[in-house]
């Protein structure tokens, strides 16, 4: 009697296993990412026809941390290359997250957890990206590199002379779209400093010291302690400097902002926020760091999730957008989505032609309008990227 109920057992097991690594993923996906309606109405006329005359960029966008195919339509989650293509995106900047702790919170999130070796083994990344933050990150590259290596259009974006074939390419072919690699916290370097060179070699170009918590380069503005810039950050700094990688100060705390504008003339981005002034909350900007990272020529991605813009509309992502550019001019505005970034967004990517109509109802000019939804970010990687591959 005892063997046919350890075969019970044992086949439980297998179909326990089996769902794990086949279910529990797009499950995960679809509950944190959740696809929004539709708008209720399409946009105006008017603002399709700006839109579709427009470079669209965005600063940030978590889909490489998910188990679907970039390069194929998913009626879940919020982007993927077609709805991408859909929503007029020409370029578009892809993050890697490296880890994730438990219990986040704006108030507070502290480092020493992390939920990611569960999702990374239900989508069956390799078993090295288990155990290894810096694994996590260069297999995300290595997404990108095979997505881009099965689609023509699709590039990805390492100097400004690629930058430059790419929005050639995109005046006779709207399809052409081109990627950027970011990462989210330099906790990946796993202590290194020499890794900097291996994400770049990766094909990082853009990278924020901090993300969730406080790590060792310094300290988050959702972390505990919120500290500046460390030793070992500004080790680390220097080696960003030398090989031409654009610093991102999203997730960075107030003394974060200030030690790294201190040591760096070089303009800076800040890929995914709100400001405080329309939204007071710990993650976002104060206007003096806005009137500070302008001063540099930095360029401040705007996102469109609620709890930054602190609405549930494109209105509301166009309110915090016309607070920065009249403060420190619409040169330093841009969109920073934070799509698929576990986060609520009032429309998925097909519907970012909503997102110009709200600008033109904040009273943004058409010529502004072109600045803040990519001319902007163009300008800051013409000025930032590297001239060419060494």
């Amino acid at each position: 009697m005892l063997r046919p109920f350890l075969y019970s057992i044992a086949g439980l097991f297998v179909l326990v296993l089996l769902g794990y690594f086949t279910v529990a993923a797009p499950v995960a996906d679809a509950r944190f990412n959740p696809k929004p309606e539709a708008p209720a109405a399409p946009p105006s006329a008017r603002a399709q026809a700006l839109h579709d005359s427009l470079l669209v960029a965005d600063l940030h966008n978590d889909l490489l941390l998910w188990s679907r195919d970039p390069l194929e339509r998913h009626d879940y989650g919020h982007t993927d290359v077609p709805r991408l293509r859909d929503g007029g995106v020409g370029l578009q900047v892809f993050a890697a997250v490296t880890q994730s702790p438990s219990d986040r919170s704006y108030a507070g999130t502290a480092g020493d957890s992390d939920q990611l070796p569960y999702l990374v083994a239900a989508q069956r990344w390799p078993v090295r990206t288990w155990t290894s933050r810096l694994e996590r990150a260069l297999y995300q590259a290595q997404k990108l590199r095979r997505a881009v290596a099965r689609d023509d259009p699709l590039t990805l974006l390492r100097t400004r002379a690629d930058l430059d074939r790419t929005l050639d390419r995109r005046r006779d072919a709207p399809a052409t779209m081109g990627t950027l690699l970011a990462i989210e916290g330099l906790h990946a370097l796993e202590g290194t400093a020499a890794n900097v060179d291996t994400l770049v070699d990766a094909g990082y170009r853009m990278m924020s010291l901090t993300h969730l918590h406080d790590n060792a380069l310094g300290g988050s503005n959702t972390g505990l302690e919120k500290g500046g810039l460390t030793q070992f950050g500004e080790h680390v700094l220097r080696r960003m400097s030398a090989q031409n990688v654009l610093v991102d100060l999203a997730h960075a705390s107030n003394a974060l902002i200030e030690d790294v504008l201190t040591r760096t003339d070089a303009p800076v981005v800040v890929s995914h926020t709100g400001v405080r002034a329309t939204c007071d909350t710990p993650r976002n900007l104060s206007d003096r760091h806005l009137r500070m990272i302008a001063a540099q020529d930095g360029v401040v991605g705007i996102g469109l999730w609620e709890s930054v813009v602190c609405g549930e509309s494109a209105a509301a992502t166009a309110r915090a957008m016309r607070h920065v550019a009249t403060l420190v001019g619409v040169e330093h505005v841009a969109l920073g989505s934070d799509y698929d970034g576990t986060v609520s967004v009032p429309f998925d990517a097909t519907g970012l032609p909503h997102l110009t109509e709200a600008l033109l109802d904040a009273g943004f000019s058409p010529d502004e309008i072109e600045q803040i939804m990519g001319g902007n970010v163009a300008r800051l990687l013409r000025q930032t990227l590297p001239a060419a591959d060494a």
